[in-house]
């Protein structure tokens, strides 16, 4: 389910959060994991009508890259992201929490930056 979930998250950005936090708990699934698998596949029901459309006829890539500190409150790692943009369509996105404790925002977003162009 969460393979199909992952599919989807090209075309249906707002649940992008919801599943990236059902993948963390893949190894060792629970109960209250697979409710909040099928709480995601109701809300998807219920929005069939929304979704992301590539009309565009502008192609200049845009990237955009951040990263916070401490974000994870188990772990105190931060996290960082990117998205890439083909005009005014997403194309790509990422959302990887770091290997490396920050000690502060600065160290975050250089880390995030070395591991974006590596």
């Amino acid at each position: 389910m969460i393979d199909s979930l992952l599919y989807l998250t090209a075309t249906r950005s707002d649940i992008m959060f919801s599943v990236g936090l059902c993948v963390r708990f893949q190894a060792n699934p629970k109960l209250s994991h697979l409710k909040v698998v099928k709480r995601i596949l109701r809300y998807l029901k219920r929005t069939l009508n929304l979704g992301l459309w590539y009309l565009s006829n502008d192609y200049d890539l845009k990237v955009y890259a951040d990263a916070d500190f401490g974000g994870c409150r188990i772990d105190r790692k931060s996290t960082f992201g990117t998205c890439q943009f083909l005009g005014h369509a997403l194309v790509s996105w990422t959302s990887k929490k770091q290997n490396l404790v920050a000690l502060s925002t600065v160290e975050a977003k250089y880390i995030a930056a070395s591991a974006y162009y590596a």
